[in-house]
């Protein structure tokens, strides 16, 4: 690893991916690569999490298009230097700030959406002039397959370089200096990406999901409400990292939410769920095992139903969940939707603040100003419009 590291910052060395002319170039054959091997990324993916060909293109491809074309339109600008402003010690001075590389980036992608979210970082970072080690989750293997034969025939092969394998050759990449590390996974993990980039000071960006909650109104269109939350839950089969986790409710809510997103469940993938080409499964047996468990001693209001050896896990929703089961302890990450009654919005408000900074937080209601106190819950959340593919400077 460390002689692969040093080949990628020997070429970062010699200068060649600094100008924007290079920059350009990189992106519009990563463009290339996106539109010219299509069926192969699709295939990979839907071998990963039996994801159709429309869920793959719409979730992943089309967005990482959409990813090159705004950075190819906004790059000029987003290299070029600004003026700063002045005071009494620079005001004589030409005073600018002026966008530099970093070095050599390491991308850790997540399997969950093994190839938007392992290219949109990559995007950043060539548009930054940088370059790049990229790691592909292991789990997702048929996209980390794909993404090591393609990437090489269309990039820099001495700038751009991908790494295969699991914990161990992670571990090996590591312990090497980078000048920026990405990650996008769970929370033990990051805790481990940063302790090893605090040896050489590298700053990091991780992205690490949690248990986003959902508070439902009584004042609001609960139609809207169900639908909205359907979709967001059991998509990609609930394996989103702002998925919403769970639902906080007034208890008279709650047959009314479980019939109307039984409804939208019908709707999205018809009478027999397991047989939708739009439903996914889980990643792997260890993954599908983990979900199943979280059922254990709960209230199913529907779903429930699971098949190991397709890694199948209906759309579930439980009722009446007691706040200190397992359920709620971690994050879900499955297609499992606990309902947890709050007495009112304040009690809600207290119930997410005594928790984990969820990374989004969704609110259905008619109330447009909110109880106090929803700003102590969102001024530190992430939108849900967030994007991780900014270059990295």
């Amino acid at each position: 690893m460390e002689r692969e590291v040093q080949r990628v910052r020997a070429a970062f060395g010699s200068g060649r991916s600094r100008p924007l002319t290079f920059r350009r170039r990189q992106l519009e054959a990563l463009r290339a690569m996106v539109q010219e091997r299509e069926r192969d990324i699709l295939a990979a993916i839907a071998a990963d999490l039996s994801k159709s060909e429309f869920n793959a293109y719409s979730q992943e491809v089309i967005t990482v298009l959409g990813e090159i074309d705004l950075v190819l339109e906004k790059l000029p600008e987003w290299a070029a230097a600004k003026p700063a402003q002045k005071n009494l010690v620079t005001m004589l001075d030409e005073a600018y700030i002026q966008p530099e590389p970093l070095g050599v980036v390491l991308i850790i992608g997540a399997w969950n959406y093994p190839f938007v979210l392992t290219i949109q970082p990559l995007i950043g970072a060539i548009a930054a002039g940088n370059a790049v080690i990229i790691k592909p989750s292991e789990v997702s293997e048929n996209t980390a397959k794909a993404l090591a034969t393609l990437l090489p025939q269309y990039l820099d092969q001495d700038l751009y370089a991908v790494v295969t394998g699991g914990v161990e050759e992670t571990t090996e990449l590591l312990k090497q200096r980078f000048d920026h590390i990405l990650y996008t996974g769970n929370t033990t993990v990051g805790k481990i990406v940063m302790e090893a980039a605090a040896k050489h000071l590298t700053p990091v960006t991780l992205e690490l999901g949690g248990k986003s909650p959902c508070y439902v109104d009584k004042d609001c269109d609960l139609d809207v409400a169900c639908r909205r939350i359907a979709w967001g839950k059991y998509m990609n089969c609930g394996q989103t990292c702002i998925a919403p986790d769970y639902v906080l409710c007034e208890p008279s809510l709650q047959d009314l939410i479980v019939r109307k997103v039984k409804e939208a469940v019908k709707e999205f993938y018809g009478e027999n769920v397991k047989e939708s080409p739009d439903y996914e499964r889980i990643i792997n047996l260890r993954h599908f095992k983990r979900i199943r468990s979280l059922l254990e001693g709960q209230k199913i209001a529907f779903g429930g139903e699971t098949d190991e050896a397709t890694r199948y896990i209906a759309p579930t929703i439980l009722t009446d969940v007691d706040p200190e089961t397992k359920v709620m302890q971690e994050e879900i990450f499955g297609p499992i939707l606990p309902i947890v009654p709050v007495k009112n919005a304040e009690e809600a408000i207290q119930f997410i603040n005594e928790r984990e900074k969820p990374l989004a937080f969704y609110v259905f209601s008619h109330n447009t100003k909110g109880p106090v106190g929803w700003e102590r819950i969102t001024e530190n959340t992430v939108s849900i419009l967030f994007r991780i593919s900014v270059p990295v400077y």
